[in-house]
C-alpha cells in the first residue's frame, strides 16, 4: 500500500491578490470574536504573503518587531495595526450591525 504524505497548509501561499488579502482579513475579523491576537495572526499571514521585509519597511518597523507584533502571541498596539494595514495596502472600515 502506498503511503500518503501530507504537508503543512500555509494560507500565505494562497493570498496572491489584494482582493484575496482583503477577503481573508474581512473573514478573520468576523471569526475573531473579539480576539485581537487572532487578528494580529491573520495580518501576519497577509504580511508573509506580501513579504515581511517590504511590509516592515513600508510600516516603518524593524522586521523583528513586525514578526513579534504579528505572531499571535502578543496584542500589538492599535497604532502599530494601523501602520501595518496601510503597509499592506488595505484599509479598515466600519459598518452598522
Amino acid at each position: 500500500m502506498k503511503k500518503t504524505s501530507t504537508s503543512r497548509y500555509d494560507v500565505a501561499e494562497h493570498l496572491q491578490t489584494p482582493e484575496e488579502m482583503a477577503a481573508y482579513l474581512e473573514a478573520s475579523l468576523e471569526e475573531a470574536n473579539g480576539d485581537a491576537a487572532f487578528i494580529a495572526k491573520a495580518l501576519g499571514d497577509i504580511a508573509r504573503a506580501k513579504g515581511m521585509s517590504q511590509v516592515a519597511r513600508d510600516a516603518g518597523l524593524s522586521r523583528e518587531s513586525l514578526y513579534k507584533a504579528l505572531s499571535g502571541e502578543r496584542i500589538p498596539g492599535f497604532d502599530t495595526i494601523l501602520k501595518i494595514v496601510a503597509a499592506l495596502g488595505l484599509k479598515l472600515h466600519a459598518e452598522a450591525r
